[in-house]
């Protein structure tokens, strides 16, 4: 069983910064990818950014040069760092793991952008 734990969503006024983390436990084998991703009112879940085992990322273009996604592998932790906000990042995020041809979500948590 593997289960996501996430923390540090809240509320920020535009152009602050939030930090995300995400921690997985269970049955995690060593080569994964893990990410982030968010879903506002009314709209589809979207990717917003993911990293590989090599370190290898792939970000969302309306959140490029703002977030970074890091990971800890010993700690099978992964971080999102979100400078810049603005009001069109609120949204619900969920960590996501791919592990082993399996799909895993955290219970999300609330980033609000607003002043």
């Amino acid at each position: 069983q593997v289960q996501l734990v996430e923390s540090g969503g809240g509320l920020v006024q535009p152009g602050g910064s939030l930090r995300l983390s995400c921690a997985a436990s269970g049955s995690i084998f060593s080569i994964n990818i893990m990410g982030w991703y968010r879903q506002a009112p009314g709209k589809q879940r979207e990717l917003v950014a993911r990293i590989f085992n090599g370190d290898t990322t792939n970000y969302a273009d309306s959140v490029k040069g703002r977030f970074t996604i890091s990971r800890d592998n010993p700690k099978n932790t992964v971080y999102l760092q979100m400078n810049s906000l603005k009001p069109e990042d609120t949204a619900v995020y969920y960590c996501n793991l791919q592990n082993l041809g399996r799909t895993y979500w955290g219970q999300g948590t609330q980033v609000t952008v607003s002043s």
